[in-house]
């Protein structure tokens, strides 16, 4: 099976549990702070490394004491890492505060991660006939995210999900083999207001329409909607679960989707797939640490295969 290979961002997340989240100008005490391997390229590497697919990152971190374990961890999930470079100054960090319910707010210091230039990229790739698919986020410069959908076509597929959400440039569009958004995502890159499933697939459609291969729409409990240029839909319900933590599950989820669709897996399979992984996720705190390996989820599905 040829690898994936991930071009992003690499954080240490400082997680904060609270009761509720603190009002404008209020100070809260935390139940307790934890600090968690994370970043979304980071994440993604590891979901897609668990859930069975070889992966390779691309990425960048500082010069600071989380470097060398930010680095072991995904070396520790079997990643290549060899291409993750040591910039001067900090590793790029997040500070997460979780509330009772499980839902987070995140304030992002992009450090190493915004020096991670489109030579560094280009320099690390190889051959792209060697790459099933790169996996490609917003967290790190738009200029090397771009440089490297660039060059993937044509070798590679290019799976890209615009988050942090920002508006996609029309000529982008068809560099993008499968575009992965959320709710919030999907309403930036299509400018439509997002409430349901049919107010979701119209904004796949919109985005088809621009040239892209095929969207992914997530829906949170509402599960997620594929579309793709040759007029296929499939509609995946979410699972139940009691949500501890949502850091990361979208990470999971494509991360997952990615390893399930290197290995073959027809859309619908795949979808069902990452949404278990992303279930299964968000019933642990943390990110890397929240995300399942491939056991895992498929005794997750057998347990609760839906009709």
């Amino acid at each position: 099976m040829k690898k994936l290979l991930v071009v992003g961002s690499i954080n240490m997340d400082i997680v904060s549990n609270v009761n509720e989240f603190p009002l404008p100008g209020e100070t809260i005490p935390s139940i307790a702070t934890s600090f968690f391997p994370g970043g979304k390229g980071a994440n993604q590497a590891v979901a897609a490394a668990r859930a069975g697919a070889s992966c390779q990152v691309i990425g960048a971190v500082g010069e600071d004491p989380f470097a060398e374990t930010l680095t072991s961890a995904l070396h520790n999930n079997g990643i290549a890492t060899d291409q993750i470079l040591r910039k001067k100054g900090s590793s790029g960090f997040a500070i997460i505060t979780v509330n009772e319910k499980g839902e987070n707010n995140i304030v992002l210091s992009e450090g190493a991660n915004g020096q991670l230039s489109a030579e560094d990229a280009a320099a690390g790739v190889g051959d792209w006939r060697d790459v099933y698919a790169v996996l490609l986020q917003n967290e790190i410069p738009w200029e090397t995210t771009l440089s490297v959908m660039t060059s993937a076509r044509g070798g590679a597929k290019v799976f890209y999900n615009p988050a942090p959400a920002r508006e996609i440039p029309e000529s982008v569009f068809p560099l993008i083999d499968t575009l992965i958004i959320n709710e919030t995502e999907a309403a930036v890159v299509s400018g439509l207001t997002l409430n349901d499933l049919t107010t979701a697939q119209a904004a796949a459609e919109w985005i088809l329409a621009k040239g892209t291969s095929s969207v992914i729409v997530t829906l949170g409990e509402k599960g997620s909607i594929y579309k793709n240029a040759q007029g296929n839909t499939a509609i995946i319900p979410a699972f139940k679960v009691s949500p501890v933590d949502t850091t990361a599950a979208g990470d999971t989820f494509f991360g997952a989707y990615a390893a399930a669709s290197a290995e073959g897996l027809a859309a619908e399979q795949a979808l069902m797939f990452a949404s278990a992984a992303a279930a299964l996720a968000v019933t642990k705190a943390g990110a890397q640490s929240s995300i399942p390996d491939k056991a895992e989820i498929e005794a997750f599905l057998r347990s609760n295969t839906k009709q």
